[in-house]
């Protein structure tokens, strides 16, 4: 630990993100897509002139905001476009969750919220899931800094309708309620059609996972146009040319294909079934899961183990080792043929 290091920083835990692995191995880990972007993506990185590069992109995006505005059916001054939905996340807690009061949260939901309260010194009001590994909606209380919860839940894979956000909303209307849809694409229902009504809800989405550009880093934000300003204020006090040309043409390229996305979607879907299924057969316990991994435990045999045990054989899974979570595996969807592999491999670690 550093002497020049600011205490803030002395104080930080940082997120650990899933391992990365040099070594060839089945990647079950970070809910990565098993199959390839659109088409159209590749043919605009083999046209793509590299003359571009010298001149600085867009600082406002207006072309891919316009783009994810038509496929929201919202205005464009409505969306705003980030490297990654974590920076868009991370630019929020800034935006609007630095209040006296506390920001609330489920107790088990994405760790990188925690991260944010401790980097810009929010206080969090951790609530628990319920009985069935929900997010409890009605514990929200009106009086708070924030609300904040991935929908579908991760690492559990809930997600509520959006009747019920609706719900929620018509309760909590003096602070922002900031959904985040990382995962919706498999199986949600998406808030997005609610921030016409609803001017305190923000919506954030990613391009990492159902249009699988995970390596483009590229996230958005779509709420009311105040909203947006502030995620803008925040975003050009800090870096005003935050997504770079090459990676706006080729998100605009991956949503002009939806019948790629469409068939990549439920391809995923069908597959998280059917290994759901034959988890249960091996007798474990699955979550009900609206996104592309299952969060699984087994009575008879103890999770940090089966995690070891499937990375010895060359599948790699997802290990919290968290009070809440260490009985747990978190296992992305990949193709048939690697969850075949899992399930072929666990039959064997199960006896």
């Amino acid at each position: 630990m550093s002497k020049f290091w600011s205490p803030r920083v002395r104080e930080l835990t940082p997120y650990t993100p899933g391992e990365q692995p040099r070594e060839r191995l089945i990647k079950l880990n970070t809910n990565e897509n098993p199959y390839p972007p659109a088409p159209g993506v590749g043919a605009v990185l083999r046209n793509y002139s590299t003359d571009h590069l010298r001149l600085y992109p867009d600082p406002e995006s207006g072309a891919l905001r316009q783009a994810l505005a038509r496929e929201f059916g919202v205005e464009v001054e409505q969306v705003f476009v980030g490297n990654g939905s974590d920076e868009v996340l991370a630019l929020a807690f800034q935006a609007f969750f630095c209040q006296q009061r506390p920001l609330e949260m489920p107790e088990t939901t994405y760790s990188f919220y925690p991260v944010y309260c401790r980097l810009y010194g929010i206080e969090r009001r951790a609530l628990p899931l319920t009985a069935n590994h929900e997010v409890d909606l009605a514990a929200f209380a009106t009086d708070s800094g924030g609300t904040i919860f991935a929908n579908p839940n991760a690492p559990t894979g809930h997600g509520h309708g959006r009747k019920a956000i609706a719900e929620l909303l018509k309760r909590v209307t003096d602070s922002v309620v900031l959904v985040d849809e990382a995962y919706v694409d498999f199986g949600g229902e998406s808030a997005i059609p609610l921030v016409v009504s609803h001017p305190n809800l923000v919506v954030t989405g990613t391009f990492s996972k159902s249009r699988s550009l995970a390596g483009l880093r590229l996230g958005y934000a779509v709420g009311s146009r105040e909203l947006i300003e502030g995620l803008t204020r925040v975003k050009d006090s800090f870096n005003s040319y935050p997504v770079d040309s090459l990676a706006s043409a080729l998100a605009i390229a991956a949503l002009e294909d939806n019948e790629h996305f469409e068939a990549c979607r439920e391809k995923v879907i069908t597959t998280r079934e059917r290994t759901r299924t034959r988890m249960e057969k091996l007798g474990f316990h699955v979550l009900p899961s609206q996104a592309n991994f299952v969060l699984v435990t087994h009575p008879e045999h103890d999770a940090a183990q089966l995690f070891a045990g499937l990375r010895e054989r060359g599948i790699l899974v997802r290990h919290f080792n968290t009070e809440a979570l260490r009985d747990f595996l978190r296992i992305t969807i990949g193709t048939d043929d690697e969850m075949e592999s899992l399930i072929e491999t666990l039959e064997t670690l199960c006896g």
